[in-house]
């Protein structure tokens, strides 16, 4: 059975520089759990690692598909089986880290995707509506109807929303239902990083703040200069959507900010909530540790005897 180590947890609880450390100690190389990260150009806003922060590391799974690609959950799990399969067959260990939910679960769990053709005049019907309505009222409709799904992916993603309404009302199941799971698939060790809720909040605004200042306006003018624009599922991204607002003139400069630092921690208290169901993630609080040797020394620790002991 191949080993897969994973660390995973909200944003800005500080995952990509943990790993990285922990990557060196064992001799891993990482695979970017970020539904965003795929993207190439989009960079400040998805807080990538630099090709200095990465330190020599490698990673996977970053800069994929351009921004207007269509990228979904099953050709991210096709393609970091095959990198599993292929570090486990180099003795390197592959290290999952991110902090999207459905990634990570249908990895872990090596989810079954059942193809459904799709239905036009529904997906028609509900564009329709979220024109009308707002895309608020179908993220309400999907949470009645298949609330596991809902808390996967972000109120914002229309594309998503709309295809799993399409799907419950062409099968009358959840889409979630349709996701076959098979656990034990990998020699797994996991650990989740939280932070006390304050603690995170405070981070969370300090990270939205650095971005700005590290240039996330200039960041979405460019890819809008470029022809994108929020039809594109990667400008739906958290900071990208709002500062495109910014941009058009619909939002002005403090409310761009106090919008991404709200939506920002709602995915965070989001992405907690769905790691918090996996009872295979072993958490650690890094607040808790005032010496950082010691802290990632325990997540090491913790990943070498669990892959050993089993």
């Amino acid at each position: 059975m191949n080993k897969l180590a994973a660390i995973v947890g909200p944003t800005a609880v500080g995952k990509t520089k943990i790993a990285i450390e922990v990557a060196k100690r064992l001799n891993a190389e990482i695979i970017s759990c970020d539904s965003m990260q795929i993207y190439r150009d989009l960079d400040i806003g998805t807080a990538k690692a630099s090709p200095e922060e990465q330190n020599g590391i490698v990673h996977h799974l970053i800069d994929v598909v351009e921004p207007d690609e269509e990228y979904s959950v099953a050709r991210f799990q096709e393609q970091a089986k095959s990198i599993i399969q292929e570090l486990n067959q180099k003795q390197r260990l592959p290290l999952l880290v991110g902090g999207t939910g459905l990634y990570y679960q249908a990895l872990v769990d090596d989810y079954t995707f059942y193809p459904l053709e799709s239905h036009q005049k529904i997906r028609r019907q509900w564009n329709n509506i979220i024109k009308e309505e707002g895309l608020e009222y179908a993220y309400n409709y999907l949470q009645s109807i298949d609330p596991d799904y809902a808390a996967a992916i972000s109120p914002h993603d229309q594309k998503r929303i709309v295809r799993a309404i399409e799907v419950y009302q062409l099968t009358g199941q959840p889409f979630s239902a349709l996701q076959t799971k098979s656990q034990h698939t990998y020699q797994l060790a996991v650990v989740g990083l939280y932070l006390e809720r304050e603690q995170l909040y405070e981070r969370i605004n300090l990270r939205v703040e650095q971005m700005l200042d590290n240039g996330l306006i200039k960041e979405v003018t460019l890819l809008r200069d470029k022809g994108y624009n929020l039809n594109h599922n990667s400008m739906q991204a958290l900071g990208y959507k709002q500062v495109f607002s910014y941009l058009e003139g619909f939002l002005s400069e403090e409310e761009m900010l106090d919008e991404i630092k709200r939506e920002t921690r709602r995915y965070a208290k989001r992405q907690l909530t769905w790691f918090r169901k996996d009872p295979r993630i072993h958490w650690i609080n890094p607040g808790e540790y005032s010496n950082d040797d010691l802290l990632l020394e325990n997540i090491s620790s913790y990943i070498e005897e669990t892959l050993s002991a089993v």
